[in-house]
């Protein structure tokens, strides 16, 4: 008898003692612990992370940080914490939150067009994804990389085709680097390097000269025009005399691409710059500014005509009016240096 009450009261306190631990497992792992109002939280884990820094972005969304770092350990997750964007559901566990941090990376939407620079670039990108603007840039001035991809200091901004991306957020600036690569690749199908070529230009050429037409128009209808104008000069031997290569090559002597200029003036011609097409024939070094790819296919598509000049439409704003020679264009000309003057813009 009494040897069965000592088994009896073992029994018990095993009993009792496996409710206190099922009860503590339970809240750990299997009780809500969020801290938050919206559906949803996102949170982003940076590369490296400490527990601090782990504890720095849950905390706030967490009832009780400490009970998700206890379930944390026990899954494996403290030593072995993963970088990038996650996403925390109102009233998840913790055992559903260490799970969510595991495989639940999200990508991101990176998206970036008409950026000036290779440092204009970097920020956009940096405000987007983990690498900074200092690695990103780095990245894209790394000779070696842009030798062995048929890049130079002048033209690797052709490498970046502007669009929007699916990353994981925390993609470094090498791997950023190195999926552009592949989608200039992929974007430079056969049927556009048989039109580039149809032209006698190299794709790098195209993305200056598309630099060039979406300078000179914001108006996607009007760009296979204003390309074939260009193209004729090429053509027939005749400088390019593109404006926009005169600003950018103020911008680039200044170092502040951020300048305004809203009217080149007959001094700027004599700029002694590669990128100024009225002192240098064709092609400019490399891109003045980053085409979007509307104006990289009205380039490789340009219409077919008989025009070599043109001029702003003061009469149809945002569009230009065509010459085939140099008197009706003077003509043109007049009417735009009369409205211009008119709205006192001298600069």
């Amino acid at each position: 008898m009494y040897i069965k009450r000592i088994l009896l009261g073992i029994a018990l306190v095993g009993l009792i003692g496996g409710g206190i631990f099922t009860y503590i497992v339970f809240g750990t792992f299997f009780t809500p612990n969020t801290n938050f109002n919206n559906d949803e939280a996102i949170v982003f884990i940076p590369s490296n992370a400490s527990v601090s820094d782990l504890e720095e972005r849950l905390a706030p969304l967490l009832e009780d940080f400490s009970s998700f770092k206890s379930a944390a350990e026990r899954k494996g997750y403290i030593s072995n914490i993963k970088p990038g964007r996650y996403r925390i559901a109102k009233g998840m566990n913790n055992n559903e939150i260490v799970n969510s941090l595991r495989s639940g990376n999200l990508p991101v939407k990176v998206s970036f067009n008409n950026q000036e620079s290779i440092n204009d670039l970097a920020g956009r990108i940096a405000s987007q994804i983990e690498a900074d603007s200092v690695s990103l840039v780095a990245a894209f001035d790394d000779k070696e990389f842009l030798k062995a991809n048929g890049f130079d200091d002048d033209n690797k901004i052709s490498l970046y085709i502007p669009n929007s991306y699916e990353f994981f957020w925390n993609t470094s600036a090498e791997g950023f680097r190195g999926r552009m690569l592949k989608e200039y690749n992929r974007f430079w199908t056969d049927t556009r390097k048989e039109k580039a070529s149809a032209l006698g230009l190299e794709p790098n050429e195209v993305i200056a000269l598309a630099s060039i037409v979406h300078k000179e128009t914001a108006k996607v209808d009007e760009r296979p025009t204003v390309a074939g104008v260009y193209l004729n000069r090429l053509r027939k031997g005749m400088l390019l005399q593109a404006d926009p290569t005169v600003i950018y090559a103020i911008k680039k002597e200044t170092g502040n691409y951020d300048t305004i200029i809203k009217r080149v003036l007959y001094r700027d011609l004599e700029m002694d710059s590669p990128y100024n097409t009225y002192k240098y024939a064709g092609l400019p070094p490399g891109p003045i500014a980053m085409p979007d790819i509307t104006a990289i296919d009205a380039v490789l598509n340009p219409k077919k005509h008989n025009y070599y000049y043109f001029v702003a439409n003061v009469e149809k704003f945002g569009y230009h009016m065509f010459a085939e020679n140099l008197t009706q264009h003077n003509r043109n000309k007049e009417q735009y240096i009369r409205w211009i003057n008119a709205q006192k813009i001298n600069r």
